[in-house]
């Protein structure tokens, strides 16, 4: 899935196909809640109703399947693919990650009571519709067997426990008919024996939350927990909780939807403790809206936007690695760095790369950036509006080669470094000096390093890890 030693800034080959990541095929064409006899939704089609001819037959989808229509019955999610970003995005998404509708023809339909657990183990589509208290849904299937939980207007309020419990599945899909359902966990979660079902939704294999209606989760600690890849491609989805929002160890990928957060922590959190070089994020549609008391969006290798619309308010906006922004709005109110690159992975070096979209970024005062790289800065489209401070702060090489920045209503064109130290380029111009009586450095990006402190050296040249850097000059 990552792109490891390839070049770093790759925007000059970024191929966007036409059909935008996040766009539904088609949209219900009623509101009210469906019973179970109702959730295959009638769809309306570019004017005429159509029925799809040939439907993709497998779950592996390509840059040309993801462009199908829906058929009456169906809504497919489209995506789009982008070619030389930071991840290989092709097949993050198969075609029923994307199919927003179940088929529910031999569905087994479960009406939930209260403190009478729900178990499944073995593959199948499950409905479960009702109204219960102290009611976990548990899935124990085999390790190739595939899982959809339908929720046809339930609602459920547990003390300790989760609500869905995943322990073990290929992979469980968590699909809303168009219906109104709410996930509640009131008290302090129990552990089951070592492992620590802190969450709401807790899934130990991959989860994929996608459909047509209402999944609102109310919780004392995490939102959606997952040990593997979580993904979200439609439905709308509200999350209050004390801990992280949306939480996965390998990876979380937002096709679409409409996801409303408000969070004490993350509100988007890919980590894993035992492995730093995993732990991505993937934006590529819906829209986000964010209320975090620490970060909205925190994965400790990748961060891609290529997307979606997302709006943050929070103490830190976006913090990884590597974050490369190629589209998308990105809205960010935050107390502390408004986009932030870190050294969390030993698989890159800390990078800021900022290709394309709309980019808003309003910081507090005091010790604040708006963009703070740990490593290295490239700025080659997009626009981009900082209000605050202190604008950038940036410890290794900076290009600026396309784009529109703005910095509290004026617009610059060559970044200045809030650091002081080596030299910086702006649009292929020369490095400003600093101080007089250090060593020139050895370049930045587009242009040669200005002079260091008195008595000390700029910063040397160099490429950076990912080998995509010419010291000289140029990317």
């Amino acid at each position: 899935m990552f792109k490891r030693g390839l070049p770093l800034f790759l925007s000059a080959a970024l191929m966007i196909s036409m059909t935008a990541c996040g766009q539904t095929a088609s949209s219900a064409s009623s509101a009210q809640t469906k019973t179970v006899s109702q959730i295959q939704t009638e769809t309306s089609v570019s004017e005429t109703e159509t029925l799809l001819e040939t439907l993709v037959s497998t779950e592996s989808l390509s840059e040309t399947e993801a462009e199908t229509s829906a058929s009456q019955d169906e809504v497919i999610t489209q995506v789009s693919s982008i070619s030389g970003g930071a991840l290989e995005t092709g097949d993050i998404f198969t075609n029923r990650d994307l199919t927003q509708t179940a088929d529910v023809s031999d569905a087994e339909v479960i009406t939930a009571e209260d403190g009478k657990n729900i178990d499944i183990t073995s593959e199948g589509v499950y409905v479960i519709k009702g109204s219960a208290e102290n009611v976990t849904i548990s899935v124990d299937a085999g390790d190739e067997d595939k899982v959809q939980i339908v929720l046809d207007g339930l609602q459920i309020t547990n003390d300790d426990q989760p609500v869905i419990y995943v322990k073990n599945a290929d992979k469980v899909f968590v699909t809303t008919t168009q219906s109104e359902n709410t996930l509640a966990v009131t008290g302090t979660f129990t552990a089951d024996g070592e492992t620590n079902t802190d969450a709401v939704i807790f899934s130990r294999d991959d989860l994929v939350i996608n459909g047509l209606g209402t999944l609102e989760i109310s919780s004392t600690d995490n939102g959606i927990s997952c040990k593997d890849d979580l993904k979200i491609t439609g439905g709308t989805i509200k999350i209050d909780c004390q801990g992280d929002a949306l939480e996965a160890n390998e990876s979380i990928a937002v096709a679409d939807g409409q996801i409303s957060i408000t969070t004490a922590e993350d509100a988007l959190h890919a980590e894993n403790d035992e492995d730093d070089t995993t732990g991505y994020i993937y934006i590529c549609g819906g829209t986000i809206d964010i209320t975090a008391g620490d970060d909205a969006v925190h994965a400790t290798t990748i961060v891609q936007i290529d997307g979606g619309t997302l709006t943050m308010s929070c103490a830190e906006g976006i913090e990884g690695t590597w974050v490369q922004i190629n589209d998308g709005a990105v809205s960010i109110s935050a107390s502390d760095d408004g986009i932030n690159a870190a050294q969390k992975s030993t698989a890159y070096t800390p990078t800021v790369e900022i290709n394309g979209g709309d980019i808003s970024i309003a910081m507090g005062q005091g010790d604040t950036d708006a963009v703070d790289s740990n490593g290295n800065l490239s700025v080659t489209g997009g626009n981009i509006d900082i209000t605050g401070q202190s604008s950038f702060d940036v410890d290794g090489n900076i290009s600026y080669t396309g784009g529109t920045i703005t910095v509290n209503g004026s617009q610059i064109d060559q970044i200045t470094n809030q650091m002081m130290g080596g030299g910086m380029g702006g649009r292929g111009m020369q490095g400003g000096q600093g101080m007089p009586g250090g060593q020139e450095g050895q370049g930045g990006f587009g242009g040669h390093g200005g002079q260091g402190m008195p008595g000390g050296q700029g910063m040397p040249g160099g490429q950076i890890d990912q080998g995509s850097v010419d010291s000289q000059g140029g990317i």
